[in-house]
């Protein structure tokens, strides 16, 4: 009856192989149960409730795209949305979590309707590829930097960034992390980010760094998030540039992940991704349900491609991961040991687990601009001013800002213009008259 629903025989696989490959995707990605609650919780939000909205969101999001799409694509929390959601909105804006979560909700919303419109991948291609690729090294560098800040590798010197005190326990720590982290990906072992998460938490246990707590526990309560989030508040702050940067990001996101995973599993024959709008549409759910739950988007992972490799080609592989989710509930007390980070003597706060994998993950995007034409001023400069704009102004939105404007200026004055396209009018137009009519 399995067989039959996700059509093993047709996709050349069988029940073994996708419970492997369900089971691989969730060791490359399940990083993110620790690292979730660590960064929404430096926005006030709670930390045991953003584990579990975490993890229900990735569940939820995951098996719809396994029953409904029958795609081995698993999705959760996004890298680079959470940080956008904390360090620029809450934190930037001073806008409290509950409207930000009602921003997401929103921007949720409007995914779905662009999905079944079918508009989507459209929007996509109507944004410039060095654009893009600007923007993707920049959240990039940005998720990097903040993990070498949370790290104490480097530490903020007055209004400067300088170098931390590496004799410090805790950073020594999180350079152990951040080598052993890099070793296993050089060796190509599967899941090493979440392998040197677990292996550098050992080493703080046993030295002393980081205290015991326990490794199976009750599962904590979702109450502090489920169902706060301000949909009516987010409106009336008028904060429609965070929504669209949230619309922008999973866009990118979603259809990038779809692209990469549809090619690694072969999904993808004569340019054509049968069904890709049940793929757009179920990550569109996940955002929907992720904002319920209380968690920033969920998104597609390209670390799917892992599952895909050792054989995955169904979605009862994304039905595995989903499950896998799930049990992690019982691990809250292992997680909440090495994600809500360790008071220092400065009175500073590092996180010498989750830091180093940020790192990890930085590095991992980065490497988008190498798409970018360098040869030609008019595309490099506007992905170089995104790249370095979004790290440089601690802000994703300011960073896509100045890509979005500059591509439209120099397009337009270099006798370039008809490069442009609505999109892309529209977009840098509305920038310029936030920066002009807006403070924020």
């Amino acid at each position: 009856m399995i067989e039959k629903y996700f059509k093993f025989r047709e996709r050349g696989t069988d029940l073994k192989t996708e419970i492997i490959a369900g089971i691989t995707t969730f060791i490359t990605m399940a990083y993110i149960i620790f690292v979730q609650p660590a960064v929404l919780s430096q926005g006030g939000m709670d930390f045991g409730a953003v584990m579990v909205a975490t993890c229900f969101s990735s569940a939820i999001a995951t098996l719809i795209m396994g029953l409904y799409a029958n795609y081995p694509i698993a999705l959760a929390p996004g890298m680079g949305e959470n940080f956008y959601f904390v360090y620029t909105v809450i934190l930037g804006m001073g806008i409290a979590w509950q409207k930000v979560l009602g921003a997401v909700f929103i921007s949720g919303i409007l995914f779905i309707i662009l999905s079944l419109w079918k508009v989507r991948e459209k929007l996509v291609e109507n944004v410039p590829s060095s654009l893009q690729c600007g923007i993707a090294g920049g959240i990039g560098l940005f998720i990097a930097l903040i993990g070498f800040i949370q790290s104490g590798i480097v530490q903020k010197g007055g209004v400067v960034l300088t170098m931390g005190n590496i004799y410090q326990k805790e950073v020594i720590l999180s350079i152990i992390g951040l080598i052993i982290m890099g070793t296993l990906m050089a060796l190509k072992v599967k899941g090493n980010i979440l392998i040197g998460m677990i292996i550098t938490a050992i080493i703080g246990i046993c030295s002393g760094i980081i205290k015991y707590e326990g490794i199976i526990g009750k599962i904590p309560s979702i109450a502090p998030t489920f169902m706060k989030l301000d949909v009516i508040g987010a409106l009336r702050e008028g904060i429609f540039t965070v929504i669209f940067v949230f619309l922008f990001m999973d866009l990118f996101d979603t259809v990038g992940t779809a692209i990469g995973v549809g090619e690694a599993g072969g999904f993808i024959k004569n340019g054509k991704f049968p069904k890709v709008e049940r793929v757009l549409l179920s990550d569109a759910v996940g955002t929907v349900v992720g904002a319920i739950f209380g968690t920033s988007t969920v998104t597609s992972y390209i670390e799917s491609a892992s599952g895909i490799s050792v054989g995955g080609r169904t979605g009862f592989a994304s039905v595995i991961t989903a499950v896998l989710f799930l049990l992690s509930l019982f691990f809250y007390p292992f997680v909440k040991m090495i994600g809500t980070g360790i008071q220092t003597v400065g009175g500073i706060t590092l996180y010498p687990v989750t830091a180093p994998a940020l790192i990890i993950v930085g590095s991992l995007i980065i490497p988008t601009i190498r798409k970018i034409k360098w040869d030609d001023p008019t595309e490099s400069i506007p992905a170089f001013l995104s790249f370095v704009g979004i790290p440089f102004t601690y802000n994703i939105g300011e960073g896509i800002a100045f890509g979005f404007i500059s591509y439209f200026l120099l397009k337009l004055f270099t006798g370039k213009y008809r490069n442009l396209n609505p999109v892309v009018i529209i977009v840098a137009v509305a920038f310029i008259l936030r920066f002009i009519l807006l403070k924020n």
